[in-house]
């Protein structure tokens, strides 16, 4: 798994686990639609921080307990 697959993972499991739909999680967070919908799709391959700093600010967690889970570890190599 790549780091931008273990960032849709661990969105889709905070929306699911908050009982979230995309929507609802681009509204609480100020960020369009679109935006969150191109991260999920992976049309959009790097979310920058400042994206998920606003996501976290929605759903009320800090960027430490964002990147606090499972999915990031043992990632594959970026640089190849």
């Amino acid at each position: 798994m790549n780091i931008s697959q273990a960032v849709v993972k661990r969105i889709e499991s905070l929306c699911i686990e908050r009982n979230l739909t995309i929507n609802a999680l681009s509204n609480i967070s100020g960020i369009t639609q679109s935006t969150v919908n191109d991260i999920i799709s992976g049309r959009t391959y790097n979310a920058g921080i400042a994206t998920i700093k606003k996501l976290c600010d929605g759903l009320g967690i800090s960027v430490r307990d964002f990147f606090d889970s499972d999915l990031f570890t043992n990632l594959e190599q970026e640089i190849k």
